[in-house]
């Protein structure tokens, strides 16, 4: 935004139509293609992307991806649902459009992620006393999938949700034995940052799973593990987090292997027993 302020002064015609539009409107601006914005403006397609490389980017996407990074945390529901309105997503052709940004999702996930630090991560998980799992609002589903299956491998999980007790009474105990990890992406809720610094002020070591090291909790973080969250509409995109933490899980699982091989076949009997789950192919033989 600085950049287009600065070099107003020293844009064609066309790309002031085009800067003075981003800097009114960058939250629709951010989804549009370039043949969109164009056409939106009056300016030609290639316009557009002069108009990119003249700010110092190396084409339309990578301005694209600026202004998206730029917003994701400020957009409101009711502005992300007029997002929709940009034709850049139908009712027809919603399926392609939201799956193939969830594989790319997964894509830059895997490029971005420091393998080394998932690795300290695991190992940490093993060293902690008890494992709190903090993740709230739109991310509480990613923090309850965590916690059920690590708690079937490690016995020492809590998961910190809203119930009857406060957030930071569910952490009154924490400190330097014991680890916290965070999972949170934009809007970041803020209990789940204040709690991330609570936790910190008891020394306790902190893992942030969330999209970017600049996010807020990673400020407080002794680890961080990226998963790549970009938005396609009101819905956040949790598939690349969810995968993120799967592989968690089956690291911590293969790590522990002969433990829960026995802990499973325990609990494939009680299941059994009390008709946990469908027993329809049983029936059948």
């Amino acid at each position: 935004m600085e950049s287009i302020q600065n070099k107003f002064a020293r844009l064609s015609r066309g790309q002031k139509l085009l800067a003075d539009y981003i800097l009114k409107h960058y939250d629709k601006a951010a989804f549009m293609t370039a043949d969109n914005l164009g056409l939106s403006v009056g300016v030609s397609e290639s316009t557009v992307v002069r108009f990119a490389n003249k700010l110092g980017f190396n084409g339309y996407p990578k301005l694209q991806k600026s202004l998206q990074e730029l917003i994701k945390n400020k957009l409101t529901s009711v502005q992300r649902i007029e997002l929709l309105s940009n034709d850049f997503m139908t009712q027809e052709n919603a399926l392609n459009v939201v799956l193939k940004a969830d594989m790319e999702n997964i894509r830059a996930t895997l490029e971005k992620i420091n393998h080394q630090t998932f690795d300290d991560v695991v190992n940490s998980l093993f060293k902690a006393r008890k494992i709190y799992i903090i993740g709230l609002r739109g991310s509480s589903a990613l923090a309850e999938f965590l916690a059920f299956y690590l708690n079937l491998i490690l016995d020492n999980v809590k998961l910190v949700a809203y119930g009857v007790s406060d957030i930071f009474e569910q952490m009154f105990n924490v400190d330097e034995k014991d680890i916290v990890i965070g999972i949170g992406f934009p809007r970041y809720a803020i209990i789940t940052v204040e709690a991330l610094a609570f936790a910190r002020s008891k020394n306790t070591s902190i893992v942030a799973i969330t999209d970017s090291l600049l996010s807020p909790l990673a400020a407080n973080a002794n680890y961080t593990l990226i998963a790549q969250s970009n938005i396609t509409s009101f819905v956040d995109s949790l598939v690349a987090p969810l995968s993120v933490i799967n592989a968690l899980i089956i690291a911590v699982g293969l790590r522990e292997k002969e433990k829960i091989s026995s802990k499973f076949s325990t609990l494939e009997n009680i299941w059994e027993e009390y008709n946990v789950y469908s027993l329809k192919d049983k029936d059948k033989k």
